[in-house]
């Protein structure tokens, strides 16, 4: 098998597996079993497109991406980065819910969205197409929620943060029956506990849930309307990624032999939330019980749940041979439609006329993967317009760049840092500066740029940007720019290809080739 991060992508020959299952930034896990037998695991991605992407194994260790539940976000105008301003940063899909319901043979994603309404999103396939079935209406927000289909085929879904409620749904499962309060933070002692899933084990309700920073929390039923009695699964314990904080929140899931396990996440920017897994036994109460390991706490590498089972590898080279762009790709916000086409080759037109990063539309993302994550695209600039603006980014809520800016015939290389929004508002507090520039060689319209981090929490989270005439030989441009490792925006570092107008739209470039490793 391979492992999804680098420097470990290697065949493994012993039985078990590295925590975390991959080194990349999927949160909010909801994992559960689908008609085929692989293990699907929905997660957060808040205002990228499309949203609320889906992972698909076999083992529980490799995962590979194989769609999103929502193919475009129309949540509201910000979505679309529309010449009047709006933007949706940190809006979008989070701690949603994923489930196949076997009577209708139908996939379920229910999550919150923007304006506090409830969204249900339905398909026969994982892989789509997705279709907006139902809207639960305005202030009606399953926050964090959990799907469980019932043996006699009833959907209910248990949320909230604070006061946890469990709803019925109809027949259908595109509106609520039955509504009714089952527990509340304060019966465990807690400010506020989030993150909800349920299910229905031995025929006994359960609900997993968290208070944030890290505990999670347990609770059982005889009835999905309580009374519940709850315990503590896992509390302030060590991660597996050095810097990483506790891990909590998640999924319990059981393999076709009967074993269980504990797939959650431990917050360790600037990467990210990390997917981390561990095996639970089940004790004479009924109650699950952490496995620790060799560390004392979640471990670093535990037995192989099930035999390896080899998937598409989450790094590689992209050419975009066409016609459309694959599952490990998300635009920041939705996309122009009309001013990009994929076909031997990613062709980026302007899609904004800005001179801010994050209010420039059509930014083509790439999560980033492994402790020194490196990034590099093959730009072809020929069509590039006066005033134009194109490269490789790393993307988040503080950013830096390497590209080609065009100022009337002449072509730059250009490092550009500290892009900067503010991470709870959006709101731009720094349009970046340029760092240090080099000329283009007479003639050229063709280079390599190439974008390579440090993203490990306790590392040096240095991001360092090259260029290539040939792609081979690298020359640094600028001084080394460190990442940022607040918590506050939600979402880790990514991979930003970005072409955007400051003059005036009508220009172009083509990406021919992404390598992520």
């Amino acid at each position: 098998m391979y492992l999804a991060y680098k420097d470990r992508c290697a065949p493994q020959q012993n039985a078990t597996f590295i925590n975390p299952v991959v080194y990349s930034d999927y949160p909010d896990n909801d994992v559960s079993v689908g008609p085929d037998g692989a293990f699907y695991f929905s997660a957060s991605n808040f205002h990228y497109s499309p949203g609320a992407p889906i992972l698909r194994s076999w083992d529980l260790v490799n995962w590979e991406p194989v769609g999103h539940s929502i193919e475009r976000l129309n949540f509201g105008n910000g979505y679309d980065l529309p010449p009047t301003g709006e933007r949706s940063y940190r809006g979008g899909t989070w701690a949603s819910s994923l489930r196949y319901r076997k009577s209708n043979k139908t996939w379920y994603w229910i999550g919150c969205v923007n304006f506090w309404q409830t969204w249900v999103f339905t398909a026969s396939t994982p892989e789509g197409s997705w279709s907006n079935r139902a809207n639960f209406g305005s202030n009606n927000c399953l926050y964090d929620n959990g799907i469980l289909i019932d043996d006699d085929d009833t959907m209910y879904v248990v949320y909230g943060n604070g006061q946890v409620k469990v709803s019925q749904l109809a027949a259908d499962g595109l509106s609520v029956v039955k509504t009714q309060d089952v527990f509340s933070a304060a019966d465990v002692g807690a400010d506020t506990i989030e993150g909800n899933r349920m299910y229905k084990i031995n025929g006994t309700y359960y609900v997993l849930n968290d208070r944030p920073g890290g505990t999670t929390f347990i609770w059982k039923s005889k009835s999905p309307w309580g009374p519940y009695e709850a315990k503590e699964l896992v509390k302030d314990i060590r991660s597996p990624v050095e810097g990483g904080n506790s891990p909590h929140q998640g999924s319990l899931i059981q393999t076709a032999d009967g074993k269980w396990y504990f797939m959650s996440f431990t917050w360790a920017y600037p990467s990210g939330r990390l997917p981390v897994l561990a095996p639970v036994t089940w004790g004479s109460d009924g109650f699950p019980i952490f496995v620790n390991g060799d560390n004392g706490g979640w471990g670093k590498t535990y037995p192989l749940p099930l035999p390896a089972k080899p998937v598409k590898p989450l790094t590689g080279t992209y050419r975009f041979e066409g016609p459309s762009l694959g599952p490990t790709f998300e635009w920041n916000h939705n996309p122009d439609t009309t001013k990009f086409s994929v076909n031997n080759g990613l062709t980026l037109q302007t899609a904004s006329n800005t001179t801010d990063l994050y209010s420039a539309r059509n930014t083509l993302t790439h999560r980033v993967f492994g402790e020194y994550p490196v990034g590099t695209i093959e730009l072809d600039f020929t069509s590039m317009a006066d005033g134009d603006r194109s490269g490789l980014a790393a993307f988040r809520d503080r950013s830096a760049y390497i590209g080609i800016h065009r100022e009337g015939t002449k072509y730059s290389i250009v490092a550009a840092q500290n892009m900067t929004i503010d991470e709870f508002s959006g709101v731009t507090l720094d349009l970046g500066h340029v760092v240090d520039t080099a000329q283009v060689r007479e003639g050229v319209r063709k280079i390599w740029l190439r974008t390579t981090m440090d993203a490990r929490p306790n590392g040096s989270r240095d991001a360092n940007f090259l260029y290539s005439y040939d792609g081979k030989k690298f020359v640094q441009l600028g001084t080394t720019y460190e990442l940022y490792n607040g918590w506050a925006f939600f979402l880790g570092y990514r991979f930003g290809i970005f072409n955007y107008a400051t003059k005036g739209l009508g220009g172009s470039v083509k990406v021919s080739t992404f390598t992520s490793a």
